[in-house]
């Protein structure tokens, strides 16, 4: 609908494995912290760990219903089943392998989803490309459509760019895999830090193959329909619905076909609700359950299954709501834009700014969240983007050359429509894909001024562990007592 721009977001791997392995993870490993957001109460103070624990169950708990619903949606295009059944079924089976088998079990069954999931998209790959005629004619229809044109212009109205694909992108990814709980969990388990930045390349490599791969689907399915678009003519009621059309189009024929791909789809939807859970349930746990009850194991265990099972029936119930939407990937990246700006601004503000402390950094969170609630909210009904042109000349008892334009959130013109340059610009009208990098230029533009405006607090007392390894060379600590020189060698090494 958009074009190839989305496939920039690759850009933004080169800085991020970097920046994971080098500035980020080895704070968290240096500490010896299981839990990513109890850096936050040492660096900070526990009020800004708990602004920040709440903003990632309020994200869980609005993305999990959105990320869950997705196979349902894939499994009833395909079979005509009732889609809420569906998601009754996937949501019952997460939930068992994931109360039951922990972190192992989650982390287990990943590495065989993601097998799944680059095989059966590699697959697709193939049988559209030859349906189509082959990749050089996926490529050259593709340049005809427009869908290679590379969009780099400034107006942040737009929906995709490189700038915003690029930028954004480095803040989500970054603050998803090294700043979110479900993540970081994974990796400061692994044995040295050496593993674990081979892990991340690893991480890097897999995103890289699978969002090649999944960008190309999306230029072979426009290969195909260039002539006939199934949701303009309305054999698809829904872009969401668009990839199982394809699938069933190309692969039909084959036997056992379909069901790989629904495999595949049902992998990635698992393997992150499973990682959400099982993060979700340890957070509310260890910070709102544990301080005011008597802990045993079996008491946390049970209470932990009870969540998940609870968060299960939600998501089973929310998927009506689900059902509405008009374009799940801008909802979800509505939803991130909340509070993965400001998640990612306050640990960048804690790791690399020695100047900040709790106050500052409360207040700066505070605001930035505040700010993206009124921009999200308000730019409801507002942000309706025109996809490029595709016809439907050439479709089955259809004898016009007319050619038709839609738009991914469901609005049908004639004329499709853009921002002008002269337009006034309006802060609601911002492109979605730039919520995260607003989130954290907030969180950086308030704190900095209130770190030296506003007193820190009586206790406030900074630990050089608790900065990022890059910025040791640059920030002379002063030693509370020259007993502490050992440790502080050890830790600059």
């Amino acid at each position: 609908s958009f074009g190839i721009n989305w496939v920039f977001s690759l850009a933004s791997l080169l800085i991020i494995i970097p920046t994971l392995c080098w500035i980020i993870i080895p704070v968290f490993y240096n500490n010896n912290l299981s839990n990513c957001y109890e850096y936050l109460e040492l660096r900070f103070n526990r009020s800004t760990r708990n602004l920040i624990t709440f903003a990632f169950m309020f994200t869980s708990f609005l993305w999990l219903p959105v990320i869950i619903f997705i196979p349902s949606l894939a499994f009833a295009q395909v079979t005509g089943s009732n889609i809420h059944l569906i998601n009754t079924y996937i949501c019952s089976i997460c939930v068992i392998y994931t109360m039951l088998g922990g972190i192992k079990a989650v982390v287990w069954t990943d590495v065989f989803q993601g097998a799944i999931m680059i095989g059966s998209v590699a697959v697709v790959c193939f049988l559209g490309t030859k349906k189509v005629g082959g990749f050089n004619e996926v490529i050259n229809i593709a340049a005809r459509g427009g869908r290679l044109d590379v969009n780099f212009t400034f107006d942040a109205r737009t929906r995709i760019t490189f700038w915003n694909t690029t930028i954004s992108g480095f803040v989500l990814w970054t603050a998803y895999v090294g700043l979110n709980q479900s993540c970081v969990q994974r990796v400061v388990a692994l044995p040295t830090l050496g593993h674990v930045r081979r892990s991340l390349l690893l991480f890097g490599i897999g995103v890289f193959v699978i969002m090649i791969l999944n960008c190309f689907v999306g230029i072979t399915m426009y290969a195909l329909y260039h002539d006939c678009d199934p949701l303009t003519r309305g054999y698809v009621q829904k872009a969401d619905k668009m990839m199982p059309f394809f699938v069933q189009d190309i692969a039909g024929h084959l036997k056992g076909m379909p069901g790989i791909f629904i495999s595949s789809v049902f992998s990635a939807a698992l393997s992150t609700t499973s990682a959400s859970l099982n993060a979700l349930a340890g957070v509310v746990y260890m910070d709102y359950i544990k301080p005011r009850i008597k802990h045993t194991e079996r008491r946390a265990n049970l209470i932990m299954r009870g969540f998940i099972c609870i968060c299960g029936v939600y998501s089973i119930i929310s998927g009506f709501i689900v059902e509405k939407f008009s374009s799940i990937l801008q909802v979800t990246y509505s939803i991130g834009g909340v509070t993965l700006g400001s998640v990612f601004g306050v640990y960048m503000l804690g790791m690399l700014v020695p100047r900040a402390h709790g106050i500052a950094a409360f207040w700066s969170v505070v605001a930035s969240m505040v700010s993206m609630i009124v921009i999200v909210v308000g730019a409801q009904g507002r942000l309706k983007y025109s996809a490029l042109p595709s016809s439907v000349e050439n479709c089955p008892a259809n004898n016009t050359n007319e050619t038709f334009f839609f738009n991914a959130t469901s609005t049908t013109s004639i004329n499709p429509q853009t921002s002008s340059a002269n337009d006034s610009f309006n802060i609601f009208d911002l492109s979605f894909n730039w919520y995260v990098t607003l989130g954290t230029l907030i969180v950086f533009l308030v704190a900095l001024p209130l770190s030296y405006i506003l007193p820190a607090e009586k206790n406030f007392k900074l630990d050089l562990k608790l900065l990022s390894p890059v910025v040791h060379p640059f920030y002379k600590y002063k030693l509370a007592n020259t007993e502490e020189l050992p440790e502080l060698k050890k830790v600059i090494i």
